[in-house]
């Protein structure tokens, strides 16, 4: 018989009745994606496990003090809150994040690949090198909602509601971010196949 893995509301409650593992198999499930998130906008490895640690102090907290809404999407809200604990970051610093990939890590390695042959490979691979060059030329803000859109896998209301804007803004941001690579595309010539 197979058994079915909890989805995190379950995780969740079975923590709240003192299961101390069923927290850390919600930690194992997200943290990947949660601290890939935070080193995006913090560019600096230890930063972002010193901000990984505190949103993580941060949810258990707030599920301890039973404030969290059963919304059912626990990623969603701890990304928020790394969202959140960044821009408080830069804030506090006075500097904006800078969204950029780095010789230790680079968005596209975590995206999920089929299996491909070598070649396939090594042409993705370099289609996202191209593509990752011109997400880097974009201005910070369409720079932003690009990587949340794709990356972070959040909706147009999330990033809005996230980011302070409206989702028109958001919308608006994603539509010049992809009008602007387009425009990057004709203008070098870039062959992205």
């Amino acid at each position: 018989m197979q058994v079915t893995p909890l989805n995190d509301q379950q995780l969740i409650v079975r923590y709240l009745d003192g299961d101390e593992r069923a927290f850390e198999e919600l930690l194992n499930r997200h943290q990947q994606k949660i601290y890939t998130s935070i080193y995006l906008f913090v560019k600096d490895q230890s930063l972002a496990e010193d901000i990984f640690q505190e949103v993580f102090i941060k949810i258990i907290d707030t599920l301890r003090k039973g404030k969290y809404n059963h919304e059912g999407k626990f990623l969603q809200w701890a990304m928020r809150i790394s969202y959140n604990m960044c821009v408080d970051y830069f804030r506090r610093n006075k500097r904006r994040p800078q969204v950029s990939p780095t010789d230790t890590f680079d968005i596209f390695d975590v995206l999920q690949n089929a299996d491909l042959n070598a070649e396939q490979s090594m042409i993705r691979s370099q289609t996202h090198d191209k593509i990752r060059k011109l997400v880097d030329m974009l201005p910070a803000e369409q720079r932003e909602v690009v990587i949340l859109r794709h990356y972070a896998d959040m909706s147009f209301k999330e990033i809005a509601k996230l980011t302070r804007v409206s989702i028109n803004t958001a919308l608006g941001r994603m539509r010049y971010a992809l009008i602007n690579i387009r425009k990057m595309v004709e203008e070098k010539e870039v062959v992205l196949q």
